[in-house]
């Protein structure tokens, strides 16, 4: 059977919606359906919100929502949002693009509907030991099914779209990056707020965890005296959580957990006014928190893995010991002409491969070339 799509139309499921308030995959939602209404597509985002009741649909910003009340927590609430935005996108002959593949197999309704689907696979989620065997034997299954059920696969780092090409043809398979828009500027005063001064500290935002390098990077910041702060963004719990027990324990007195801060300025402003940006991540492909850091213009000193070399490139610098992160911490914090050559060269990275603009402009080619085929489902 033959489709024509006589409108630029496409539907936004796997996220919790707009506005974003949640994380990196509702933020990239966002800011793709924002671009690409502006260049005149119909954009309908599902979007998940805790209660019972009916579907209800409203405007914003210009992006259509689908509004799913869903009274499941965690796992389960999430599950039975994705089967009811699918249930519901199916009436319909518009594309889809789907974020993330944690409950791949439901895509098969939109195979069998014959609408094209195209799904963000994200990382390699189900490798990361944090989610436990019988979660991760869950996101393998599912990963499984999206890459089977999706007509086409976009990977956010080249190492994930060789990872892809072994879960399906290379041909239905696309590296577009996350993105960030540019911080040229911020107020000193929410980090004054902080009691913290502009260009007296380092900045480290993540989730507190083993594979983050946390540890690692706490430890090399206090090996000694730094006349500076290490700044901590991320749920800090060491009353309930053994590894947030030890980072507390090994911490200098110029260590601050800040915990989790969700004002979008704030942290911002947190980032412009870093001297450097620690990143810690070892799994995974491109990280939403390196980007934001490279748009602030920080200086990095990363993990020194695939997936990190590739994003920042010549602007950071690159630890596999403690030994090595204390070296690097205690030769940026003293050398302005290197903060400088590294600022320039994460500078430039940025702007030549993660602007939104770069980013949902590759979306919407993606979506175009589906747009324009004959027929709505391609050969796999």
């Amino acid at each position: 059977m033959v489709y024509h799509w006589r409108e630029k139309s496409v539907r936004i499921l796997g996220t919790r919606g707009v506005p974003a308030n949640y994380g990196g995959f509702e933020t990239a939602a966002e800011n793709i359906a924002r671009y690409l209404v502006g260049n005149g597509w119909r954009v309908i985002v599902y979007c998940q919100r805790e209660g019972n009741g009916s579907i209800m649909e409203d405007t914003w910003q210009g992006i259509e929502r689908v509004i799913i009340p869903v009274n499941s927590p965690g796992w389960r609430g999430t599950s039975k949002f994705d089967w009811l935005s699918i249930r519901h996108a199916c009436q319909f002959r518009d594309i889809c693009l789907t974020f993330g593949y944690n409950t791949g197999i439901y895509n098969f309704r939109q195979r069998i509907h014959n609408i094209p689907n195209i799904i963000n696979m994200d990382g390699i989620e189900w490798s990361r030991a944090r989610w436990g065997l019988m979660k991760q034997g869950i996101l393998y299954v599912n990963e499984r099914f999206a890459a089977l059920f999706g007509n086409h696969l976009i990977a956010d780092h080249p190492e994930i779209e060789r990872y892809l090409a072994t879960r399906a043809a290379k041909r239905k398979i696309s590296t577009i990056t996350y993105g960030a828009d540019p911080l040229p500027s911020a107020p000193r005063s929410s980090v004054e707020a902080l009691n913290l001064e502009p260009g007296r500290y380092v900045t480290l935002i993540a989730r507190l965890i083993p594979e983050n390098s946390i540890l690692a990077l706490v430890q090399a910041f206090s090996a000694r005296h730094r006349d500076h702060r290490l700044v901590i963004l991320g749920e800090f719990r060491p009353a309930n959580d053994e590894y947030h027990r030890k980072l507390m324990t090994i911490a200098s007195d110029e260590v601050y957990f800040a915990g989790p801060i969700y004002d979008k300025e704030t942290v911002q402003a947190l980032r412009f006014h870093s001297k450097a940006y620690l990143h810690g991540h070892t799994v995974g492909g491109t990280n939403p928190s390196l980007i934001e850091a490279m748009a602030a213009g920080n200086p990095v000193i990363a993990q020194d893995n695939k997936y990190n070399r590739w994003v920042a490139g010549e602007g950071a610098l690159y630890f596999d010991t403690i030994e090595a992160a204390d070296k690097h911490l205690t030769l940026l914090l003293s050398d302005g002409e290197l903060r400088q050559r590294l600022k320039t060269a994460v500078l430039h990275r940025f702007n030549e491969e993660f602007t939104w603009d770069r980013v949902a402009g590759q979306y919407e080619q993606l979506l175009t070339a589906f747009l324009s085929r004959s027929t709505a489902v391609p050969q796999v």
